[in-house]
């Protein structure tokens, strides 16, 4: 599925993300439960380190959260959240320009964050969980990513652990239609269509099955015009699917998750594997290109071969 060469994701006034090719947000968690570095980066300085290795890496854009979403987590004070992120924010900050978005679905906090220097909101309740947060979007001008959920993550399940299929009328239509739904409400508040990136939510609410369904689908959420956000790295889908119990060893079934997106017209990767992930996604968009480019030369010579198969069967049969 081709992508608009001209395709942005606005993150301020002077801001802005081309998207002509895939670009990697590494994943910094700052909280002592996430579910796959959950305790590795509490300490500011170690944290900043690991950003400092995740743009060596490659990554686009440092993703910072203070609140683990994984299943059954619970809720973190504003407080805490802030004490985590902020020091860490203004460290990166004050070594590079790359762009950083703050996780959070507290409007509170991503003001604060956005002070420190953050550029974007990524917020899992896609402004559910505070009526704040859109209206904070629009006014900052900021880039906002709005992700689908079934449920809080306290509420939620292990995708291979729901005792019952989670309930949809029409998978993909429901949630497809959802984040339309939560981009129209930004909208109206003041937030640019420009500035708007949708996440189908892949293991927030959903079984194994209904993850690989919604990620065969997800060409009619670029369809949308809205940017795709695939945030897939090492979820436990994807150990039930491979047999790997261990976060960590599931880096090759996220790549190839991400490079079947990437096919698909994605051009936004949320992953903690930064250096593979950047690795694979070039080498496709090298690929691609190659393939674009070949398929109009071959278009521009058409005539010209048509011509020749022409001539060569009127000598043939002469």
């Amino acid at each position: 599925m081709s992508v608009s060469p001209d395709a942005r994701w606005r993150l301020g006034p002077d801001l802005e993300f081309e998207l002509d090719h895939c670009r990697v947000m590494g994943i910094l968690n700052v909280t002592s439960d996430s579910f796959s570095d959950g305790g590795l980066y509490e300490d500011v300085d170690r944290a900043i380190g690991r950003s400092v290795a995740m743009v060596d890496e490659g990554a686009s854009m440092i993703d910072v959260g203070g609140e683990s979403t994984r299943p059954g987590a619970a809720p973190v004070t504003v407080e805490q959240q802030l004490s985590r992120v902020i020091p860490v924010i203004k460290g990166i900050r004050r070594l590079f320009d790359v762009p950083i978005s703050i996780d959070t679905t507290s409007a509170h906090v991503a003001q604060q964050a956005l002070d420190a220097g953050a550029d974007a909101i990524n917020d899992v309740s896609a402004g559910m969980d505070d009526p704040g947060m859109f209206a904070l979007a629009a006014e900052r001008g900021c880039g906002l990513v709005l992700m689908h959920r079934l449920c809080r993550p306290a509420e939620d399940s292990w995708s291979d652990a729901h005792e019952s299929e989670p309930e949809y009328g029409d998978l993909v239509g429901d949630v497809h239609g959802w984040l339309l739904e939560r981009a129209r409400l930004a909208e109206e508040s003041g937030v640019q269509p420009a500035s708007i990136v949708i996440d189908p939510g892949l293991g927030f609410g959903k079984n194994v099955e209904q993850n690989a369904r919604l990620i065969a689908a997800v060409g009619s959420f670029v369809q949308s015009g809205y940017p795709v956000l695939c945030a897939a790295s090492r979820k436990s889908f994807i150990g039930a699917v491979t047999g790997q119990s261990d976060p960590e060893e599931r880096m090759v079934g996220s790549v190839a998750i991400a490079i079947w997106e990437a096919a698909r017209g994605v051009r936004l990767f949320r992953v903690h594997d930064v250096s593979a992930h950047v690795g694979a996604l070039a080498a496709y968009d090298r690929g691609h290109g190659l393939a674009r480019s070949l398929g109009t030369t071959l278009r521009a010579l058409s005539p010209e071969l048509v011509q020749a198969d022409t001539m060569s069967a009127l000598k043939s049969n002469s």
